[in-house]
C-alpha cells in the first residue's frame, strides 16, 4: 500500500463564515494531492505531455463528515486504485491530528490522447502504479448523474481569467464555487455534513457563458447509511441558449443538530 500524505494547517481562505472548510477548498486540496502524487509516481503533467497524453477529471464524489476549522492541523492523503473500464481511479481523505477521517473522496480520471482527442485505456498508465486494492476512502462510488427535466435557471457565469487553468479551460474546482454561489450561504454555513457528487461533461474556455440550473432534491442516505442527509439540490451547467451540459452535480447536507 502506497499513500501520498501532506501536512497542512487550514488557512483563512479555505473557510466560510462558519469558520469551517468549504466544499470548493476541499476540492482544491484533493486536486493538489492528485497532482503531487502523480509527479511522485512519474505520471505527472510533464511526463504525460511528453507521451502525448493528459489526465482529465471525469467524476468526483466528496463527503465532508466533519468540517475542519481555521488553523486546524490536518493530514491530506491520496492514492491510486487501479482502473475500471475507461476510468483510472483515485481516492482521498483528510484526517485530523488524531487520525480521525474528516473528509472522504473518490474520483474517476480519463487518460486522453491529445492528438486524437480520444480516451485511451487507463492500463497504458496505471499498470505500473500501486493498485491499493481494498483501500477505499468513500463508499457509493461516482455514478453517472442523469439529466433532470425539472431544473430551472438560477444564474449565468462567464468564464473569466481567474477561472482558467494551465490547460486553457475552467478548472474543475471553479465549478464547485459556481454551485456554492447560487445557493443561499446559510445552506452551507449550517451544514455539519456535506455530500457532493459531480460529473464533468465538457470543457469550458475563456469568455464562454454558462447557464446554471438547479432544482431541489429529497433526502438521501449518507455514504455509510448510518444517518440521513437532508434535502439538497441537483445542478447542471449548460452552454448558453440551450447548449449541451458541461457538468451535472448533486449536493446534500446534514444540518447541525439534525437527527
Amino acid at each position: 500500500m502506497e499513500i501520498w500524505q501532506e501536512k497542512h494547517t487550514l488557512p483563512f481562505g479555505a473557510v466560510d463564515r462558519s469558520d469551517r472548510l468549504t466544499a470548493a477548498a476541499a476540492f482544491d486540496y484533493f486536486q493538489e494531492a492528485a497532482i503531487n502524487d502523480a509527479e511522485r509516481l512519474g505520471v505527472g503533467r510533464n511526463a504525460m505531455l511528453e507521451s502525448g497524453r493528459v489526465w482529465v477529471l471525469s467524476r468526483l464524489a466528496v463527503q465532508m463528515e466533519k468540517r475542519p476549522r481555521w488553523k486546524e492541523k490536518i493530514t491530506l492523503r491520496s492514492w491510486p486504485k487501479g482502473w475500471e473500464k475507461l476510468f483510472a481511479l483515485r481516492d482521498y481523505d483528510i484526517r485530523d491530528e488524531n487520525g480521525e477521517v474528516l473528509v472522504r473522496g473518490t474520483s474517476c480520471w480519463i487518460v486522453l490522447d491529445l492528438e486524437k482527442r480520444r480516451p485511451l485505456r487507463p492500463q497504458t498508465v496505471m499498470e505500473g502504479l500501486p493498485k491499493n486494492e481494498g483501500v477505499d476512502a468513500l463508499c457509493g462510488g461516482t455514478a453517472a448523474l442523469e439529466e433532470r427535466p425539472d431544473l430551472s435557471k438560477k444564474a449565468e457565469r462567464r468564464a473569466a481569467y481567474s477561472d482558467i487553468d494551465y490547460n486553457g479551460h475552467v478548472n474543475n474546482t471553479r465549478y464547485i464555487q459556481w454551485i456554492e454561489d447560487i445557493v443561499e450561504p446559510e445552506f452551507f454555513e449550517n451544514a455539519e455534513t456535506i455530500r457532493l457528487n459531480i460529473n464533468y461533461l465538457g470543457e469550458v474556455k475563456y469568455n464562454e457563458v454558462i447557464d446554471l440550473f438547479a432544482s431541489s432534491l429529497d433526502s438521501t442516505e449518507s455514504c455509510d447509511s448510518t444517518e440521513s442527509l437532508d434535502s439538497g439540490f441537483a445542478f447542471e451547467g449548460r452552454r448558453k441558449d440551450g447548449g449541451a451540459a458541461v457538468f451535472r452535480a448533486e449536493l446534500f447536507t446534514r444540518r447541525e443538530g439534525a437527527s
